[in-house]
């Protein structure tokens, strides 16, 4: 690839798998993610001009966590830090209520947010471009099933609603088969949002292990 061409990720389909070679340069690209140099890097994250210009990605995601319309930067910013610490990638689905510079944002992910790969898209339309809802798991407290009846493959997404309403009902009636709640007592409404997604994604990490 010459100095100022456009970078081939540029003319990858994302989410679509492709391989291909520029030069010295070998491409493989995986779900968003594409290897450059044997480095993955967000496809979203690339610019153009020459590959060695885009940030390496932190961690090749083993896991994927949507938070829809979040509304607490607190709670945001924990969940950051719990991704982390799987390999998961976190993405944000707009409008959120806050900013993503926020002080309580970053405050609760402490320094790990750095280390964190995360995504934020406009709206659900773009997310299910990138992450078809055939590896969706929809938790809310309308699900039938409880979490651990799940069987969780790497790659799938976790989806939690926002932290006053949870998930749309439309969506959670598209696929009632792939609603999952976390059982409480009757005294309980709700949990908070971060713990939700930790429960999620460590029984995943537990799946993976026993198996």
């Amino acid at each position: 690839m010459g100095r100022g061409g456009a970078s081939p990720a540029a003319n990858l389909v994302r989410g679509t798998p492709a391989h291909f070679q520029s030069g010295k340069d070998s491409y493989y690209a995986v779900g968003t993610c594409i290897s450059v140099g044997g480095k993955f890097v967000d496809q979203s994250r690339l610019r153009d001009g020459a590959a060695g210009e885009a940030p390496a990605a932190n961690y090749l995601p083993r896991l994927h966590v949507v938070l829809f319309q979040p509304e607490i930067p607190y709670n945001t910013g924990s969940v950051g830090r719990t991704c982390v610490a799987v390999g998961a990638k976190l993405w944000l689905v707009r409008p959120l209520g806050f900013r993503v510079d926020d002080y309580y944002l970053k405050r609760a992910g402490l320094d790990y947010w750095q280390h964190l790969e995360w995504q934020a898209v406009d709206d659900w339309a773009e997310l299910v471009r990138y992450l078809p809802v055939e590896r969706h798991w929809y938790f809310t407290k309308h699900g039938t099933r409880t979490y651990t009846e799940a069987r969780f493959c790497e790659g799938d997404v976790v989806v939690f609603g926002r932290e006053s309403q949870g998930l749309p009902a439309e969506l959670l009636a598209a696929r009632p088969e792939r609603c999952l709640r976390i059982p409480t007592r009757a005294e309980v409404r709700s949990l908070n949002l971060s713990n939700c997604v930790a429960v999620a994604v460590y029984e995943a990490l537990r799946q993976w292990t026993v198996q």
